[in-house]
């Protein structure tokens, strides 16, 4: 039902973001074909926030959507704001992470007719649609509503990822009716078939050696996931963007270690398996490389997307449902704890991890224990980073939605510092730890501004290591000369003056916490940390396992 009010297509949009949808926070950079959807801002409560680039408007939306657990929405003009945008909702779509993109786009009656009007492209619908679980062109003003409540019902209901919607800039002063009602569909996600779980759930019980895999569609039920593997006595995985899922080193969780000897040899012997939320891909089981991770036993898979169940390894039973209600019925189904060793057997491997003392961490250990002692509440947001690879094994977290990093899935660089950005944003409430090196932070130093501008108190840890190291020693390993990768880096101390940022140098983990006690609350702070002094100190000093 409508009413006789009308206003125009711009100014309902904002209206349904902000009244039916609960948006309070936008990003983006005003274009001329954007500049109506401001007129529709003005006086309003939702905040806009600026980026440097359209791709920082992106990993922004990204950090403060894994952050909040709220989508992240994005105002980007035709053509290059939407090819600049498409990085980030890459790494999105591959993560499932709720974005709206909303843009403008060309004139209906142009569309398609190579005029060589401003910020033209052939198709800009069709070029967005591989990096979108949707892309659609409104083409009737009034239809708006209906397909805002499309996306919504996306973001609530089915497997989440970046929707794109694109408004022709003859629609945004057309007059529309104002829905009487502004309130949203009630959405239940699927709940698993009832004769399946209990199948599952007889298999668990039958199980002399289950293990549990939980993944980043799990992080909205900590409880009953944390529950579930109790009961169960099982050890388990949790991926990287499950982390903190079952609390801060709980004796069953195994971490995201799939890929090392010790789990897989776990998981090969493991007789029942219970994957949940996770896609099994490569970057969480398999950052070696090699195919080596192997599922030999009864494979038990439940997923919101019926497609995940059947790839990368053989499912048994498959069940369609989201993770949360699943894990929720199916731990009714285990009233008394099983026992099974499954703490024994977490710790065996864990004894047989050793990553405190591994040497391929030995930098590292003592960079997250000054992290978790001086900020233990701490979201922490990384880049592609030999910091961040290293914590992708160490890092135990309180809760979840507090660490996550580009180098799962689509792996892009620069993702760290603009996402921290969103994070803070999403949860004013908790620390962000933007963690960076000198060759990724580059891709999107600019962003930079931005939290200065917004007054964000981020830590940005950023590790200097002269270049892209990961790439040279995979260069090295190869036999491939060090081409392109010894590039010259700025003197960031000076360019975080230039932004209004305070910055330190620090070489040692007694400097880092002296930084660390010292961080402003109304604004960024840059510490850089020099990786060749780092080491040489931890080495003189012996305190590469200090607490």
């Amino acid at each position: 039902m409508k009413s006789n009010q009308t206003m125009t297509c711009a100014e309902l949009l904002i209206r349904l973001l902000r009244d039916t949808y609960g948006v309070r926070a936008l990003f983006g950079i005003p274009g001329v074909h954007t500049v109506e959807l401001y007129r529709g801002l003005e006086g309003s409560d939702v905040q806009h926030v600026t980026p440097r680039h359209e791709q920082g408007a992106g990993f922004m939306a990204d950090g403060y959507a894994r952050a909040s657990g709220k989508p992240g929405v994005c105002l980007i003009i035709t053509g290059p704001g939407m090819t600049n945008i498409a990085t980030a909702m890459g790494q999105a779509l591959a993560d499932s992470i709720p974005m709206l993109v909303i843009s403008s786009v060309n004139r209906r009656d142009t569309l398609g007719l190579g005029q060589g009007r401003l910020h033209e492209l052939p198709s800009q619908q069709q070029m967005i649609s591989g990096v979108a679980r949707f892309s659609h062109t409104l083409l009737d003003a009034n239809t708006l509503p209906e397909v805002l409540a499309r996306a919504f019902a996306m973001f609530n209901g089915a497997r989440p990822g970046p929707v794109h919607i694109e408004i022709p800039i003859d629609l945004f002063n057309a007059p529309v009716s104002v829905p009487t009602s502004g309130q949203v569909t009630t959405l239940y996600r699927a709940a698993p078939d009832p004769e399946g779980l209990a199948e599952a759930a007889h298999l668990l019980h039958a199980a002399t050696q289950p293990l549990v895999l939980l993944g980043g569609g799990c992080v909205s039920a900590p409880d009953a996931a944390r529950a579930l593997v109790e009961q169960l006595d099982a050890p388990t995985v949790t991926t990287i963007n499950a982390k903190g899922l079952l609390g801060r080193n709980h004796p069953l969780d195994l971490g995201a270690n799939a890929a090392l000897p010790a789990v897989r040899e776990l998981a090969a012997s493991a007789d029942v398996i219970l994957a949940v939320g996770t896609e099994l891909g490569e970057t969480d089981y398999d950052v070696v490389f090699d195919d080596g991770f192997h599922l030999h036993g009864t494979l038990i898979r439940i997923d919101l997307d019926p497609e995940q169940l059947v790839r990368n390894q053989r499912t048994t039973l498959g069940l369609v449902g989201d993770a949360g209600r699943s894990l929720e019925q199916l731990l009714a189904h285990f009233p008394d704890t099983l026992q099974r060793n499954g703490v024994e057997r977490a710790a065996d491997v864990l004894s047989t991890l050793n990553l405190q003392n591994d040497p391929a961490f030995s930098d590292f250990v003592p960079l997250y224990n000054t992290l978790a002692e001086h900020l233990p509440e701490a979201i922490l947001v990384g880049d592609s980073t030999a910091p961040v690879y290293a914590g992708n094994h160490l890092v135990s977290q309180p809760a979840p939605r507090r660490y996550f990093n580009a180098s799962t899935g689509y792996g892009t660089l620069g993702y760290g510092l603009p996402a921290a950005l969103g994070a803070q944003l999403g949860r004013p409430d908790l620390p962000v730890v933007a963690l960076v090196g000198d060759g990724g932070v580059m891709f999107t130093l600019s962003e930079l501004a931005t939290a200065v501008e917004e007054r964000l108190p981020i830590v940005i840890v950023l590790w200097h290591n002269a270049g892209y190291e990961e790439i040279r020693r995979y260069m090295d390993a190869n036999g491939v000369a060090r081409i392109g990768v010894d590039i010259q880096a700025p003197n960031f101390l000076t360019l975080a003056e230039g932004f209004g940022c305070p910055g330190m140098l620090v070489e040692s983990p007694a400097e880092l916490a002296k930084a660390l006690a010292n961080r402003a609350t109304n604004g960024p702070l840059l510490i850089e940390i020099d990786a060749a002094a780092w080491q040489k100190n931890l080495i003189t000093t012996g305190d590469n396992n200090e607490k």
